[in-house]
């Protein structure tokens, strides 16, 4: 049986499988996007799927602490994106 990878949401704090999760990277180069490959090169941060988690992370600056860089606007709105049209 195969090994599902799991990650931990930093604002939660919960482990979900990788799918589960959005990843956002800061690349070598310092700009912050948002991973839909999970592959991405740099330092990576899992948020759930969620409006509500992702909302919350943007208010209490979660992933700018966790990437130690400023995350622009559009990466929250990405991820709100995605979850609207599935």
């Amino acid at each position: 049986m195969k090994k599902i990878p799991l990650r931990r949401c930093l604002v939660t704090n919960e482990s979900f499988p990788k799918e589960e999760l959005f990843r956002v990277v800061r690349t070598p180069s310092g700009e912050v996007i948002l991973d839909t490959t999970y592959k991405a090169n740099g330092r990576g941060a899992y948020i759930k799927k969620d409006e509500e988690i992702i909302l919350k992370a943007k208010n209490k600056k979660v992933l700018e602490r966790a990437l130690e860089t400023k995350v622009p606007d559009e990466v929250y709105e990405r991820m709100i994106t995605f979850l609207k049209m599935k």
